[in-house]
């Protein structure tokens, strides 16, 4: 192409703007913000309604029937007797699950020892009592006084040393919380058992390299970290182990609030109000059992690196370019590599 050609084309194009040799132009106006439009789910919003106008039409119809007997659900939602009731089955869930988790710890330890008879014996437990129905074995606590009247202490087939009358069994309260307990060790041995697993053996050994004691290092490096895992399935066990008192029927205690309830209502013959009146008790204590594992997961799941705000994280400002052969120019090609 001769040069008044090249003049020419150079003339007819003067909004042109000149490029530098990297390729880029020159203008360092910002650029066009992309208007993302979000995906449309018009199943999702159909679903939502027809779930919606299906709970609505269930209310109402359920409020309309006279069989629920609401009045009478009113009359003893309150009533003492219900009440005291539930104090009594809130504190057979706490009794309950404190002697599970001290005796589930210890058959964790067990189930980690090295001596191959405690971790045999510990397994042996588990599977009896993971492997067996709680009603079953309410039932069989409830019997115990009738099978052993009275506990002996001696040499068998001789004259017993020391003989105690079988008064544990005959208190219902306490048949209930150690039937209650001893089944829900089985699963809680199983929990902190994972708990502690879950932490790198590295930990363990670093703190042996930094002169702490066994006690120091499970109270300061294993278990603060394996509580994360362990806390989860805990709170899940204490919200089943409220709604498993109920079968304490089995022993037979009736002085918890399915018990009371079903008494009323079998003098009463009004069997459905005061199932929802027991319902409506356990739903306030797991309710409120299911606040209290929210605010202890997130008391021990600190430090684990996941934000909890809703703010955005501050977007990096972007590096300053530099021309070729200035300082702190990138080496190499535009697509990358080393020149």
């Amino acid at each position: 192409m001769s040069e008044p050609e090249s003049d020419r084309m150079i003339e007819s194009e003067p909004d042109r703007k000149p490029r530098d040799r990297s390729g880029q132009g020159t203008d360092n106006s910002p650029a066009e913000a992309i208007v993302a439009i979000p995906l449309r789910h018009p199943w999702r919003i159909v679903i939502a309604v027809v779930l919606l106008l299906g709970l609505a039409v269930f209310v109402l119809d359920a409020a309309q029937r006279p069989d629920y007997g609401w009045p009478d659900v009113g009359k003893y939602i309150f009533d003492r007797r219900i009440s005291q009731a539930a104090w009594v089955t809130l504190w057979l869930t706490i009794y309950s699950m404190i002697g599970a988790i001290v005796i589930g710890l210890l058959l964790a330890i067990m189930r980690l020892s090295p001596n191959p008879v405690l971790k045999s014996i510990a397994w042996l437990y588990i599977w009896i009592f993971r492997g067996t129905p709680v009603y079953v074995q309410l039932v069989f606590w409830g019997i115990v006084a009738l099978i052993y009247p009275v506990f002996t202490l001696g040499i068998p087939f001789t004259t017993p040393w020391v003989t105690v009358p079988n008064e544990i069994f005959t208190n219902l309260f306490i048949t209930a919380v150690i039937g209650l307990a001893l089944n829900e060790a089985a699963y809680m041995s199983e929990i902190v058992r994972a708990g502690l697993l879950s932490v790198d053996e590295g930990q363990a050994e670093a703190s042996t390299a930094l002169a702490m004691s066994w006690g120091q290092t499970m109270r300061y490096v294993v278990v603060p970290q394996a509580m994360k895992i362990i806390i989860p399935p805990t709170g899940n066990e204490v919200i089943s182990m409220l709604k498993t008192t109920s079968l304490v029927a089995a022993i037979p205690l009736s002085i918890d609030l399915y018990g009371v309830s079903r008494g009323i209502s079998a003098v009463t013959f009004t069997p459905v109000p005061l199932l929802i009146v027991a319902s409506l008790w356990y739903l306030l204590f797991t309710s409120v059992l299911m606040v209290g594992q929210h605010f202890i997961e997130k008391r021990f799941s600190r430090g684990t690196g996941r934000i909890k705000s809703g703010k955005a994280p501050a977007a990096p400002e972007p590096a300053p370019t530099a021309g070729p052969g200035a300082p702190g120019a990138p080496l190499g090609t535009d697509f990358g590599g080393k020149g």
